[in-house]
């Protein structure tokens, strides 16, 4: 098995399944056309995403890491009416890029991107009482995961679902002596988890378009 073989599984269930829309292509072709790294979630796992949120009924969402919107957009279509997600983003250039994102995708009305350092906003949204969030994306700066994980809990409530991207790196999260922040960063935040009492985790590796990588899937329990 290769990354080739990964990728053409991604595309026969995609076009049998996920029928990305033109508007979403449209996002991943403006994103590359303003320089931005092609690193948001696959078709598959943004449609992942849309159908959790739309599992759990989510009504109020937190993402962490807009870049050009991509995810956001998924997430955005599961929202109900009066439905809302808030999105977290440090790069101008990335917020000015998905903001025209949301506006052709129609989903505008329901995304507030909040510009700046994740960890100046957070505390900002717990003061002006936004939370309990129902979902929370992360997927943002690996080194800073374990300092966003324990925001996400505050932000929280029993039932809340948190879910981590790119925890897995290729198999890296096995090499402790990795001189890697996003490793390092990963490997911190597992550890927190594997601490903390009031969640119950799991980890999900996936192979795609993507390579070889995983997320964290965690559901507040207390």
């Amino acid at each position: 098995m290769n990354q080739e073989t990964w990728a053409s599984v991604d595309e026969y269930f995609g076009d049998l399944l996920i029928q990305e829309d033109a508007t979403l292509r449209t996002a991943v072709e403006a994103s590359a056309a303003a320089g931005l790294r092609p690193i948001q979630v696959s078709p598959a796992q943004g449609k992942f995403l849309n159908l959790l949120a739309c599992a759990i009924g989510a009504r109020n969402i937190l993402e962490l890491g807009t870049l050009g919107g991509y995810s956001t957009i998924w997430l955005a279509r599961a929202l109900p009416e009066g439905g809302r997600i808030i999105t977290l983003e440090l790069s101008p250039t990335h917020a000015e890029v998905a903001s025209r994102n949301f506006v052709r995708a129609g989903v505008a009305d329901k995304v507030e991107l909040r510009l700046g350092g994740a960890l100046d906003t957070l505390p900002q949204l717990a003061a002006e009482g936004r939370g309990p969030f129902d979902l929370i994306f992360i997927d943002a700066d690996r080194p800073n995961m374990p300092a966003y994980f324990d925001w996400s809990l505050r932000l929280s409530r029993r039932g809340t679902v948190i879910i981590a991207d790119n925890v897995v790196r290729r198999g890296g999260i096995l090499d402790a002596s990795s001189d890697d922040a996003d490793i390092q960063g990963v490997r911190r935040f597992a550890e927190v988890a594997s601490r903390e009492k009031r969640v119950s985790a799991t980890v999900l590796q996936t192979v795609g378009k993507k390579g070889y990588d995983g997320f964290a899937l965690l559901l507040v329990t207390d």
